[in-house]
């Protein structure tokens, strides 16, 4: 089916949307003009940008993000990182993890600092935006798909009356513990989405078995196919396929996969 246009009463799961959020994932990378102009052109009057910065047991980063609203529909987007900041990002191996929404697991530091200092202004915006009884969405990719990801669950265990409908994630990596994980699988049941592409090696750490993914896996092979599991031969032949001395060397297959214009292109190659 060809790309339509982005539909402001989507609910539930379809390819469509799922390219939509990607485009909005992508856009979260853009400066706050080029947000506000194109959130305009799909049809949301009202734009509000998040952003803070804090100092992690590493090098002063910020977090990025936007929501944007209309009479029917309310989309926040979290920025991501290159990948060899996320490396950056995971090397602290000493670092304690950050207790889990709603006392549930616990989840890494840095993925946990980074949502803490955009939460409040995220809350405030849903909670002035949300006067139509809006469907609420949360995207990202990269890291912005594990602050998509621990953003609804915050929502869910901590203030339920702002409950997102709806996660849609782009190469995000291992964010939590196996007990967050399972009741996040559990309240999100045919709400939560993630996009794997291929190789990417961002989804593939934090290693196992500290961390752990959350379900509902839409796998993106070789060739560009999406699937709703991953294979295990398959993917054993597509990272063989892919692999390097270096699995965050830029050059490598598994940087290439993770690129979020790889996925919009995965996405819409599967619409038309």
């Amino acid at each position: 089916m060809p790309v339509t246009a982005l539909d402001h009463h989507a609910t539930g799961y379809s390819l469509g949307h799922a390219y939509w959020l990607a485009r909005a994932s992508e856009l979260a990378y853009q400066n706050e003009d080029a947000v506000q102009r194109q959130a305009r052109e799909w049809g949301f009057d009202r734009v509000r940008h998040h952003r803070t910065t804090f100092q992690p047991p590493f090098p002063l980063q910020d977090t990025q993000a936007y929501t944007m609203a209309g009479d029917s529909m309310i989309i926040t987007a979290f920025r991501g990182t290159q990948p060899v900041e996320i490396r950056d990002w995971l090397s602290d191996i000493t670092t304690p993890p950050w207790p889990g929404p709603g006392e549930k697991g616990y989840v890494h530091y840095g993925f946990a600092e980074a949502l803490q200092s955009v939460f409040p202004a995220v809350k405030e915006a849903l909670s002035e935006f949300r006067d139509n009884e809006q469907t609420v969405w949360f995207t990202g990719h990269s890291l912005g798909g594990a602050l998509a990801m621990l953003a609804g669950s915050r929502l869910y265990f901590e203030d339920p009356k702002l409950l997102a409908d709806g996660i849609y994630t782009f190469g995000q990596p291992r964010t939590c513990d196996r007990e967050l994980a399972a009741a996040h699988n559990s309240a999100f049941t045919d709400r939560m989405y993630r996009f794997v592409n291929n190789n990417d090696v961002v989804t593939q750490v934090p290693p196992e078995p500290v961390f752990h993914h959350v379900e509902a896996i839409r796998y993106i092979d070789s060739g560009g196919r999406i699937h709703e599991s991953m294979p295990l031969l398959g993917n054993l032949a597509d990272r063989t396929k892919g692999r390097t001395a270096d699995v965050f060397a830029p050059a490598g297959d598994g940087i290439r996969d993770h690129f979020i214009n790889n996925y919009v292109a995965a996405l819409e190659g599967n619409l038309s």
